[in-house]
């Protein structure tokens, strides 16, 4: 299922922080279209998140070079025969912030893309552009930590920004959890339907992370972070319900407002 658009918040604001985010991250993506390979995969261990690195303090890590010497600021990369030795310009703590604008093709960033276009603005209307961009980077953070926390020696890069996005979709199903998104069905048919966020938005978060991710439990290798996405959607969720609670509002809106028969 794919969803589409929401036609049941208003929008009452232009959201200025999301479109910049997603223009940040398709001028990222174009940058890496452009170096090609193998510069694009020596940008990932520059750039992405590498969880050994950030716990061990690791400096090397190998990617393909293709016999190749390449140069940065911060000096020479010693290729030996197809493998470079990589030391990046920067503290590993930076990628914590640098891995959520890199992506890894196409459909990586147009999903990612789509989620934050269908969910991000109206979430930037209910918190306010800088309190939406602080909540954004907010739970990327909490989404890396979370993949690190499961795979702590991986050396594989950590890039996308479906763990901050993630977060958005936590804190959505917590705000709007019976509005109907409407939603692409490709199945034996294809056809559009409005589905209640809490059924779009749950089986997204059980069906396409929590399960595979338990599969994926001991792999230090790469694939689908799917534990960034379960913590940026467990951080989103939490917070926001801490914040209705706070300001007296209901944290879980009554049941009997459920619209149980999806609509075409």
């Amino acid at each position: 299922m794919i969803p589409l658009s929401d036609p049941e918040v208003g929008r009452h604001a232009t959201p200025y922080v999301t479109m910049a985010l997603i223009l940040v991250n398709a001028l990222v993506f174009l940058y890496e279209v452009v170096l090609g390979n193998p510069g694009q995969t020596l940008f990932y261990h520059e750039w992405g998140l590498i969880p050994a690195k950030l716990t061990q303090g690791a400096a090397e890590f190998g990617a393909v070079c293709d016999g190749v010497v390449y140069r940065t600021a911060s000096g020479r990369l010693a290729c030996e025969g197809t493998v470079v030795l990589l030391e990046a310009p920067h503290h590993p703590w930076l990628t914590m912030f640098t891995s959520m604008f890199i992506h890894g093709g196409f459909m990586h960033i147009g999903g990612n893309m789509l989620y934050l276009w269908v969910f991000g603005d109206n979430m930037e209307a209910r918190m306010g552009h800088a309190g939406f961009l602080a909540f954004y980077l907010a739970c990327g953070v909490a989404a890396a930590w979370a993949q690190v926390a499961i795979n702590s020696d991986s050396t594989a890069p950590l890039i996308g920004a479906s763990g901050a996005i993630a977060g958005v979709l936590g804190a959505y199903i917590m705000f709007y959890p019976y509005h109907r998104i409407n939603t692409l069905v490709v199945a034996y048919f294809i056809m559009v339907i409005r589905v209640p966020a809490i059924f779009l938005l749950g089986f997204w978060f059980i069906l396409q992370n929590i399960l595979p991710g338990l599969g994926s439990l001991g792999s230090t290798g790469g694939g689908v972070a799917y534990w960034a996405h379960v913590g940026g959607f467990v951080a989103g969720a939490a917070a926001s319900a801490l914040y209705l609670k706070a300001t007296g509002q209901e944290v879980w809106p009554d049941l009997r407002r459920m619209p149980w028969r999806w609509s075409r």
